[in-house]
């Protein structure tokens, strides 16, 4: 007497019930632009995370021999929509970038509206007193010159008597 033989169907599942079938896609990343979108709708939803005040600006420190020099990309904010704050080696932008009016339907959403600050610290002493700041083609450029004291110099070396 044979035993019947029980063969695998992978279409179906044990009971014998139709599994659903699975598509995946030829291209991988095909569905994170969708995915990306859908997340983004999702933290706007919250409503209160637009209301917190964000800090990611492209920031630039260069040393010159008698100053720091900071520029911060800060595109689409007016001159009186920036203030600026010295307190010891830390130099503090706050600001907001305004939400312009709009006349058509807004399909996507990059750019970040909203509150801002960003916070800097200075390697080194500086003389607050003689700090400068300018706004032009949307670059925050402060220029902190260094404390009397902080400048570096060159030491003349002489010649003693002992040297061997």
């Amino acid at each position: 007497m044979a035993l019947p033989i029980r063969r695998h169907n992978p279409d179906r599942d044990r009971r014998g019930e139709a599994r659903p079938v699975r598509w995946l896609p030829t291209d991988p990343f095909a569905n994170f632009e969708d995915i990306y979108r859908r997340m983004d709708q999702m933290m706007r939803s919250f409503g209160s995370l637009d209301k917190v005040a964000w800090s990611q600006f492209p920031v630039d420190i260069e040393e010159t021999e008698d100053a720091y020099v900071v520029e911060i990309d800060l595109p689409g904010v007016a001159r009186d929509d920036v203030t600026l704050e010295w307190n010891h080696r830390e130099l503090t932008v706050h600001g907001e970038v305004k939400e312009r009016e709009r006349t058509g339907f807004l399909r996507t959403q990059t750019r970040r509206v909203g509150e801002f600050h960003h916070s800097v610290t200075l390697p080194g002493e500086i003389d607050g007193d003689r700090i400068t700041a300018s706004l032009e083609d949307g670059v925050l450029m402060v220029k902190a010159p260094k404390a009397a004291g902080a400048r570096s110099r060159r030491i003349q070396i002489t010649g003693g008597s002992g040297a061997s």
